[in-house]
Formats: C-alpha cells, sequence, structure tokens
C-alpha cells in the first residue's frame, strides 16, 4: 500500500540534526511559527538528546506534543560505528574461493608516498569470513547451486562464534538475486536474533569487492543503528509524540526509520546530506547557478557543490579512512559503499578542534575534537586543551559572556589559559597565537573547498558561498577571500540550518537495475525503467515525482558518470541526447570528450520523490528569537569588541535584524542565537529580502 502525504502541514513538523557538539532542533508549526532550540549533544547516548531537545522546543512553543505530525531526523551514529569501530562482530558469508575478498580490495594508496600508511582492517576478520561450496555464473546458471543443508550447519559454526551481524555476498549474485536471497533467508529463519544482509538488497551491481564491502558496511552498523532508531522512538512515544519518523539519507531525501534500519548503509552521511538540501532549496528560490554550501560545526567543516539547483550525488565514496570521501584520487583509505550520496568533501576543522603544535614548530588544528564533552575550555566543564572556539573567544569574534541563546556560559579566562601553553611553544602571544590558528583553519579548509570545484573542473570563484553550521559563519568570509570567491550568503538559522533542511526535505526512494544485453532494445530498456518506477510509487504513492537515470562511461573506463534521462516518451532521438549529456558533462570534468559508440550503460536508476508540503521561503523569515541574541543581561554593554585581524580593531556588535539593507563596512560581527558571523575590514555586508547576510569583498 502506497504511504498517504498530506497536501500542507496540519501540525507541528519536528526536524532534529545530531553534531558532535550540539543537538539542534527546529520546529515548524502549522501556521508557520519556527522555534529553535541548540543544547549540548549527549553521547554515547545521542538519541537522549533528541528527545530533551524536542520536548524543550515544543514546551517553548507551548504546544503538546500530540500535536507533531512529522519527526525528521538527521544522525551520525552509521558514520560514528565505523569511525570508532564499535560495530558488532561481522562475519562474510560467500563462494568458495573468494573469502578473501575484503582483503584484496584494490590497489589503490591515498597518500603515495607515506610509507606510514596501511590498509584500514576489514571489517569482517578473516576467521569471520565463511565460504559454501556453490558458485553462480556469470551467465546466472547455477554450478553447483546452494546446499541448504551446508547453509544450517553454517549458521551453527556462526551462533558458536558469537557472531551479530551476516553480510551474505554470493559472487555474481547481482545477475541471480533469488539465489543470494535464499541463503539469507535461511540464516534469519535459523539465527533470528542476528543481523542478515544480503548484498543485491543494498547494492545490486557488478564488481564483487565494492558489493561485498557494501555489505559488510551495511551489517557492521545494522544493529547500531536499528537499536539507536528503537530506542529514539520509544523514547519519543514516552513523551507522547507518536508521529513516524523519518531519516534523512545521504542522497538528500528523507525515507522512513524501518526501511532505513534494513539498509542503514543509505544513512551514512545523513546530517551532511540535510544542510546541503537547505542550500539546495535556497538557491533554488534565489536562482543562483552555482552555489559552494559550507558547513562547519563543532568537528568538521564540509563542503558540497551545488549546480543548477542540484548537489552532485555520487554513486560511490568511502568511509572509515579519516574522513567520508567520494573522489577518485582521494580513494582508498577507506571502506568503499556504492550507495547514493551527495558528494561532500571534509576536514577535521571545527569549532571544537583542538589546537596543537608539533616538535617541528608547526600550528596545526584539529582533526581530533573535544566534542561536547569536557568541550572546548572556555565552556568551563572541565576541558583544558585549546580549540578553535577559544581562540575565536580570545580574538574577540564571540561573545565573551555566552552563546546559544546564553545556554552557554564562555569563560575567557579558560581559554587564554589553554591557549597560553600554544603560545610559548610558537614565541608568540596569545591573541597572536589564536590568529595563527584562525588562519590554519582557514588554510584547511580551502581544501575542502577545492575537492568538490576544482578537481571536478569548476572554478570556484564561478560561484556563490552559502555558510552555515555553528562557526560556518566566522570563517566563511575570510574562507572565500582565499578562494577568489566574492559573495557570500550567510541564511537565517544558520547554526540550525541542517535541522532546517529536514523540515524542507522531500522523501525519497532509489531503486537500481544492472545493465544487461536485453536492455540495449528501447523497448525492454523502457520496461525495466517502467518496472523500477513502479517499486518506487508503491513506496511513497502514485503522485511521486520519478526521475530516471543512466550510469555512463566509455568503454573501458572505470568510473562512470549518471545522467538523468530526459522526460518524456523513451526513443533514439532521447537516448542521444542523454549521449550528448554525457559528453558535455565528461569533457567539462575530465576536460575530454570521445563519441557515440563509445559510450557504455553500467546501471538503470530510478529516484523517486515525494516532494514536502513545506516551502523553503515558509521558514525563512526574520527569526522571533532575534532580540534574545543579546546573551548580556546587562544593559550597560558596550556594542563594539575588540577584535584581533591583522591589527586590534574596534567592531561593532549587532543582530540581524539592526543589518539594513544598503552595504555597511566591516570589521563588524553580528550575533544570531545559533552563530555568530563575522564581516572583517575590507568587505561588506547587508540584509537581503530572504533576510540572508550577504558579505561581499571589495575589489581591492
Amino acid at each position: 500500500m502506497p504511504r498517504s502525504h498530506d497536501p500542507r502541514p496540519a501540525g507541528w513538523r519536528v526536524g532534529a540534526d545530531i553534531g558532535g557538539t550540539f543537538t539542534d532542533v527546529i520546529a515548524l508549526g502549522p501556521d508557520g511559527e519556527i522555534v529553535p532550540m541548540k543544547v549540548p549533544s549527549t553521547p554515547p547516548d545521542y538519541g537522549a538528546g533528541v528527545v530533551t531537545a524536542t520536548t524543550a522546543v515544543l514546551s517553548s512553543a507551548g504546544t503538546q506534543p500530540e500535536s507533531v505530525v512529522a519527526m525528521l531526523h538527521g544522525t551520525t551514529v552509521a558514520t560514528n560505528a565505523i569511525l570508532s569501530m564499535s560495530g558488532v562482530r561481522t562475519a562474510v558469508v560467500t563462494t568458495r574461493g573468494f573469502r578473501d575478498v575484503l582483503e584484496i580490495g584494490r590497489l589503490r594508496r591515498p597518500a603515495l608516498y607515506d610509507l606510514s600508511w596501511s590498509k584500514p582492517e576489514p571489517l569482517a576478520r578473516r576467521r569471520n569470513r565463511y565460504e559454501l561450496d556453490q558458485r553462480i555464473a556469470a551467465d546466472g546458471q547455477l554450478s553447483p547451486a546452494t546446499d541448504e543443508d551446508e547453509v544450517r550447519a553454517l549458521a551453527g559454526q556462526l551462533r558458536a562464534d558469537g557472531i551479530e551481524a551476516v553480510a551474505v555476498c554470493l559472487i555474481n549474485s547481482y545477475v541471480r538475486p533469488d539465489e543470494e536471497r535464499r541463503v539469507a533467508e535461511l540464516l534469519r529463519t535459523e539465527l533470528p536474533d542476528v543481523y542478515v544482509t544480503a548484498s543485491v538488497d543494498v547494492s545490486p551491481q557488478p564488481h564483487e569487492f565494492e558489493r561485498t564491502s557494501t555489505a559488510a558496511v551495511n551489517a557492521y552498523v545494522g544493529p547500531a543503528v536499528h537499536g539507536y532508531l528503537t530506542r529514539l522512538e520509544a523514547g519519543l512515544r514516552a513523551e507522547n509524540v507518536h508521529a513516524p519518523l523519518l531519516v534523512m539519507q545521504s542522497s538528500g531525501g528523507l525515507l522512513d526509520a524501518a526501511s532505513v534500519a534494513q539498509r542503514p548503509v543509505q544513512i551514512i552521511e545523513s546530517g551532511p546530506a540535510a544542510g546541503v538540501t537547505a542550500v539546495q532549496k535556497l538557491a533554488q528560490l534565489i536562482g543562483l547557478s552555482t552555489v559552494v554550501a559550507f558547513d562547519m560545526g563543532g568537528t568538521t567543516a564540509k563542503a558540497s557543490l551545488i549546480e543548477h539547483g542540484e548537489p552532485f550525488v555520487s554513486a560511490d565514496y568511502e568511509v572509515g579512512g579519516g574522513m567520508n570521501v567520494a573522489r577518485g584520487l582521494s580513494s582508498g583509505a577507506g571502506h568503499p559503499v556504492r550507495a547514493p550520496s551527495i558528494d561532500i568533501a571534509e576536514v577535521g576543522s571545527g569549532g571544537g578542534s583542538i589546537i596543537s603544535v608539533d616538535p617541528a614548530g608547526a600550528l596545526h588544528v584539529g582533526p581530533t575534537s573535544a566534542g561536547s564533552r569536557p568541550g572546548p575550555a572556555c565552556y568551563g566543564q572541565g576541558g583544558e586543551l585549546p580549540t578553535l572556539t577559544d581562540a575565536n573567544v580570545t580574538l574577540g569574534y564571540l561573545s565573551p559572556r555566552s552563546l546559544a541563546g546564553g545556554r552557554v556560559a564562555i569563560h575567557p579566562d579558560l581559554a587564554e589559559k589553554a591557549l597560553s601553553t600554544v603560545a610559548e611553544q610558537l614565541g608568540d602571544d596569545i591573541s597572536g597565537a589564536a590568529r595563527g590558528a584562525y588562519q590554519v583553519a582557514v588554510s584547511s579548509m580551502t581544501t575542502a573547498v577545492k575537492a568538490v570545484t576544482s578537481e571536478r573542473g569548476r572554478d570556484p570563484r564561478e560561484a556563490t558561498m552559502v555558510a552555515f553550521g555553528g562557526a560556518g559563519p566566522l570563517y566563511a568570509a575570510a574562507l572565500a577571500r582565499e578562494l577568489g570567491i566574492d559573495t557570500v550568503l550567510v541564511p537565517v538559522h544558520p547554526g540550525l540550518f541542517s535541522s532546517l533542511g529536514l523540515l524542507v526535505a522531500d522523501t525519497e526512494r532509489h531503486e537500481l537495475s544492472p545493465y544487461r544485453a536485453e536492455f540495449a532494445e528501447i523497448p525492454a530498456l523502457a520496461k525495466e525503467f517502467a518496472r523500477l518506477a513502479e517499486k518506487v510509487r508503491e513506496e511513497l504513492g502514485e503522485d511521486a515525482v520519478v526521475d530516471r537515470l543512466l550510469d555512463l562511461r566509455y568503454r573501458g573506463q572505470r568510473f562512470e558518470l549518471r545522467i538523468r534521462v530526459p522526460d518524456g516518451e523513451l526513443t533514439e532521438d532521447l537516448l542521444a541526447e542523454t549521449r550528448a549529456r554525457f559528453h558535455a558533462e565528461h569533457k567539462r570534468t575530465y576536460g575530454r570528450a570521445g563519441t557515440d559508440d563509445l559510450v557504455e550503460p553500467v546501471n538503470l536508476r530510478v529516484r523517486g520523490r515525494q516532494p514536502t508540503p513545506v516551502s523553503i521561503s515558509d521558514v525563512l523569515a526574520l527569526p522571533d528569537t532575534d532580540t534574545e541574541t543579546e546573551t548580556d543581561t546587562d544593559t550597560t554593554a558596550p556594542k563594539t569588541r575588540e577584535c584581533r585581524f591583522a591589527e586590534t580593531v574596534s567592531a561593532p556588535v549587532i543582530t540581524r535584524s539592526a543589518l539594513g539593507a544598503e552595504p555597511a563596512d566591516g570589521p563588524m560581527i553580528i550575533e544570531d542565537m545559533d552563530a555568530t558571523t563575522l564581516v572583517p575590514p575590507g568587505a561588506q555586508a547587508h540584509r537581503d529580502r530572504f533576510n540572508n547576510i550577504v558579505i561581499t569583498w571589495s575589489a581591492a
């Protein structure tokens, strides 16, 4: 039965996004009222923080939990399980002779001249990789077929070995998925308490290493994600929030929690994708052609590119190699995942990133973070190591009294004390060390932006930057100047923009079919597209918007590009237009293009979207909480602060509502409840009709 969808929000919608330092929640009422909430995250039980923040925001809104009609969530639970290697004991069941596929992998090194680099450990150890005496040939023939008694005996071995999750990955199973599903179902019957994944249910594609790795990742994080969502739903129900729980996927669309529990590999980039989705909707509203989405939170800084209203969605990426990457030259450091994901470049620079000096005297920022506990030293919660937030307080960029609308007290003396050690090691004063850390962070973040622009054949100078996240607006102007970007937008609710993205995201499902010889005929190709479209409409409803896509490459290539097939009846002319789009995209990305006879299809894809009833324009009003950014109760407090740039200057401190439509010269500090925007000397800022802070650099 297709799920029903309301044409408009009938009650309150709540978006909750977990960050490394803060949990951000935004509630949207049926009359357009927006209530934000920012609270410290609660590791290791992040769900408890979501429940607490949700009840707090509903109380602040003066509404009852029963009035919530949609609970929308972005989470890092899957990513954290991989980065911390805290998943369950996982087994791989495969065809005899293919036990070491995960170990062999691909001959790629992300750091060619780093002799100390080594591959990440497989998520399933060799002793936990098991073989079956069966074989699916390339044409789908069984030689021999799987022996059910052998599978039952294997189940006993898995039970004895204490296995908690199993990934079934038979060779060539994508051409005969029923055989692999039969093995998986037998294991589920024999091992009801074990999480079992069939590779064809998460990545029904060729390339056995990538398919096996994707299934192993899905199994490894499956119990953690399932347990987290179960506890979260129970916690929300205990507070009388009975609305359906939808989770942000890596591709930028929402999916129901039950489906996510079956395929958690789809939410590895859940949190970052929500912010990019919000920027995408904003770019479409304003009419921006090329946009760099820059998100800097407490732990990392992330960048993504949006062109013509659409973000780049990668077919595969890697996790667990220190950061998540989707670019060919950077690959090889992590575990490959074949699932749609917005292409997001990430570096370990955030507000909580720890500042250090190496033995050679070089200054470093991150990738280690102080997180929410103990947090930066200036929070006064026991943290003693200096962080970027401490540097920003010392430089005068952040309020010396409190943040997050007064919810987080600031202690400048503790920030200076933490930075004093760094200053001594550098032979500099404290403010000089803090300014150096700021500049190092800016330099580090340029690599993330270049990864999604220059490395894709795009010129960042042609883009507009949209900055968000708790720390993004503090660094955006300096980062833009470094890259030659002349305009920066800071939207409303910048520190909670990922939560806002959850409110405006569409519900989305993806279906895939590997290209086979019979699809060479247009009627067969059209029939397969129609079959995939019907599958997504069964889940999303008959009114779902359906896009057809083809993964194409030139014959002999290893990597492909995803190209959208134009709407309309599938004809030779339509396919010719699709090939033309592929040639243009290939030339733009790689600098060259081939001819039609070299084009080779790899996969058929269908993306179904059920549009959200909330428009981005509904949430861009000037926040009612703007007056609450006066975090000092002393009304006689000065409205300027001494700030250190190349030299120390006095900068006005204003709220967003006080910023006019005419450009005003920097330096200037603009304080919101959830973030602070820094306008350096030489830049100008004004507020546009969508209440964005617009920062521009003069030609000089």
